[in-house]
């Protein structure tokens, strides 16, 4: 009986470390510094360019002088928010004869937050908690509310 409690608690104090284990995504593709060193402005085209790195995760937005890899790692963890933990870009820049200006690579140091919703619109009345929205209209009857027949 000893055994078979003791069994349990540590079933269940493994289970728990592993939900404290973080999942770990990864999104995009970003070349590494030894395929980016290959680079060299002036001399490659979008061609030479995507032989050796490959196809970009975006483009520009209103022409297509710029090409951008973007990586992006995320850890999750059980009951909080993801929280990016690496990010990369690679941008290169292109002339208009197609070749390349400048190589830059950008990490999660050199980004910036942007605070998309920087307005908000008030609204009135009163916030009710669980138990009054439950329990709120208990009580509350008026002859028009059951059917007559």
């Amino acid at each position: 009986m000893k055994r078979a409690a003791v069994l349990v608690v540590a079933a269940m104090l493994v289970g728990g470390l592993v939900g404290c284990a973080p999942v770990i995504e990864n999104h995009g593709y970003a070349p590494d510094d030894e395929s980016v060193s290959g680079i060299t402005a002036g001399e490659d085209t979008k061609g030479s360019v995507r032989r050796k790195i490959g196809r970009p995760s975006s483009t520009g937005v209103f022409d297509d002088l710029g090409w951008y890899y973007v990586s992006t790692t995320v850890e999750r963890y059980m009951y909080h928010a993801p929280k990016v933990t690496e990010r990369r870009v690679v941008a290169v820049e292109f002339d208009t004869n197609d070749t390349v200006a400048s190589v830059n690579v950008y990490g999660l140091e050199d980004g910036r937050v942007i605070d998309l919703q920087t307005r908000t619109t008030p609204t009135h009345g009163r916030k009710l908690t669980i138990l009054q929205q439950l329990l709120g209209n208990l009580g509350r009857f008026n002859e028009d509310s059951f059917l007559t027949q």
